[in-house]
């Protein structure tokens, strides 16, 4: 559910000019019912209240359908809705100990999954590119020092990311070339 910029002041300045209920409010901001009503009563310490309507979020006519019927939900007039930003899942830290390990994960995806692109690999493991093509090449040193070893086992990606991977993997092969 979309919420509407600034749900605390949108939330004041509907409880301030509306006869709107707190439960509506409290739909329509995002907020718990009992959030609103602390608003209500406490006052509103520092919270300027935002109107809806100047920001194109409401119009009138939505208020006063809903100031007469308690039973129902505001509804957003904008698409330009504010959503909050999904944080992106950032990578792992790897031990230093651990990191000794990486080029072995990397050959293993190489020798069970030839045809797994070097991007895909290097997200998976969180290898260079470099590396991933030294290795797919045999051009690193000491390239036959390489155990090719699970990445999964040696802790640098979930079973379910390499899953995902190989069935991705899989998907894109069958596509490629289809059964007659």
């Amino acid at each position: 559910m979309s919420t509407p910029i600034m749900p605390k002041g949108t939330a004041v300045w509907l409880i301030e000019n509306t006869a709107l209920t707190f439960e509506q409010i409290a739909n329509f901001c995002g907020m718990h019912e009992l959030e609103v009503q602390t608003l209500a009563d406490e006052g509103v310490a520092g919270i300027i209240g935002v109107n809806p309507i100047q920001l194109g979020q409401l119009t009138q006519e939505e208020i006063d359908r809903c100031s007469k019927d308690p039973k129902s939900n505001l509804r957003m007039v904008s698409q330009n809705v504010y959503e909050p930003k999904k944080k992106k899942a950032k990578r792992k830290y790897t031990p230093l100990i651990k990191r000794q390990d990486r080029p072995d994960a990397v050959a293993w995806l190489v020798k069970y999954y030839p045809e797994m692109s070097d991007a895909t690999i290097s997200t998976l493991i969180a290898a260079t590119k470099a590396t991933v093509t030294s290795i797919r090449e045999k051009l690193r040193s000491r390239v036959s020092d390489l155990r090719p070893r699970d990445p999964v086992l040696l802790g640098f990606c979930s079973q379910l990311d390499l899953d995902k991977a190989v069935a991705e993997l899989k998907k894109n092969t069958s596509e490629q070339n289809p059964v007659d």
